[in-house]
């Protein structure tokens, strides 16, 4: 343990030069998954009924959680194996198994450094107020945990029989909703999806959602802009499925102890310009801004090329959006990124419309840096 509270303190130090040496820090593609991880505290035990009433069959699912979660704890594990070759963080079932994180629990449970910054939804209102006075508006999309979509490939014996695996997240976007902040929870849509021709949503041995996951979120997000940006000009793009080969970064963390992960194959839908087969850049000029941690740059920064988030959503939409991603924490560090950027240029903001806020669900309780409230623009 004393290994990894010192490995946790070198990344609390690289998260925090990050935050404030002026430029972005360039830093491993997995280094957020370190991030989440290798933070010592101790886990504490899910009163799941004191808050939200769950039935018997999602109580049991989040006790297995929690039992697994604290294993892992003792053992210093960042990977916690499954059922069929399927590998989960142990970060993401942390978040699954502690219960409310948010309001007076929020402290309880969070990783944040500071307990002023444990609850999300301060940061996160403020960030759409700021925005909204600006003529902006948020769309909020938390990727939902790999093991809320697939509860049977980490716990094979519970039947959640159509129950919400993660009830405590549906009933905080219900909370942010009623603060008029406009949730997309790709929870519906990857459940209805989750075993396709094009394989599962999820990377079976790699953090991050599969190339067909990455589709399903930008036509998600389409359907919420289409009226939004209508007058928007278009071009055609080019689109083509193929199957690619990852090496996916759960291997790496699994640890000595666990078998060698195979290299995994998944479908990904290349997008490339009709008329010159180039890729597709971030245009800073787009009405649309997508921002958050490493699920808006996989598969286009790395594991593939033209067929990320950003590649996905130039496809649907008919305009290339424009990119402001981070391999470290979607909470507070992208929020400075923004600001950073606005502060450079001060008519920056003026050209957006639409802003995606796009991160892994299980940031609400374990970024290290909390939820902090930062200013959008001078």
């Amino acid at each position: 343990m004393r290994i990894l509270a010192g490995i946790s303190g070198f990344w609390r130090a690289l998260a925090h030069s990050a935050r404030t040496g002026g430029k972005p820090v360039s830093l491993p593609r997995n280094c957020c998954v370190y991030a989440a991880i290798l933070t010592c505290l101790s886990i504490p035990k899910v009163s799941a009924g004191d808050s939200i009433p769950l039935s018997d069959s999602q109580q049991k699912f989040v006790n297995e959680l929690a039992a697994k979660s604290r294993s892992a704890e003792s053992n210093g594990a960042a990977v916690i194996p499954g059922a069929d070759g399927w590998f989960f963080l142990s970060s993401d079932i942390r978040f699954l198994s502690v219960g409310q994180f948010w309001g007076a629990d929020a402290a309880k449970v969070s990783r944040a450094h500071k307990p002023e910054s444990a609850d999300p939804i301060p940061a996160i209102v403020d960030f759409h107020d700021q925005l909204k006075r600006r003529g902006i508006e948020l769309l909020l999309m938390p990727v939902p945990p790999k093991a809320a979509i697939y509860p049977e490939k980490i716990v094979p014996d519970v039947d959640l029989h159509g129950e919400t695996a993660a009830p405590f997240l549906a009933r905080f976007y219900d909370e942010l909703r009623k603060r008029e902040i406009d949730v997309v929870d790709l929870a519906p849509v990857f459940l209805q999806n989750r075993a396709s021709e094009h394989g599962p949503v999820f990377c079976k041995t790699d953090s991050h959602w599969s190339g067909f996951g990455c589709v399903l979120a930008a036509q998600t997000i389409k359907e919420k802009i289409r009226e939004k940006l209508a007058g928007q000009p278009r071009k055609d793009y080019a689109a083509e499925w193929k199957e690619i080969t990852i090496k996916g970064d759960l291997g790496d963390l699994a640890g000595p102890n666990t078998k060698k992960l195979e290299p995994e194959k998944i479908a990904v839908r290349t997008i490339s310009d009709k008329e010159t087969g180039v890729a597709i850049n971030p245009d800073s000029k787009s009405p649309l801004l997508i921002i958050g941690d490493s699920h808006t740059l996989v598969f286009h920064d790395f594991l593939a090329e033209k067929s990320g988030l950003l590649d996905q959503l130039a496809y649907e939409t008919g305009f290339a959006p424009d990119l402001i991603g981070t391999r470290g924490s979607g909470a507070t560090s992208v929020r400075v990124s923004l600001y950073r950027r606005a502060r450079k240029d001060p008519d920056y903001l003026a050209k957006k419309k639409v802003i995606v806020w796009c991160f892994a669900a299980r940031e609400f309780t374990e970024s290290d840096q909390g939820w902090d409230k930062v200013p959008v623009g001078q």
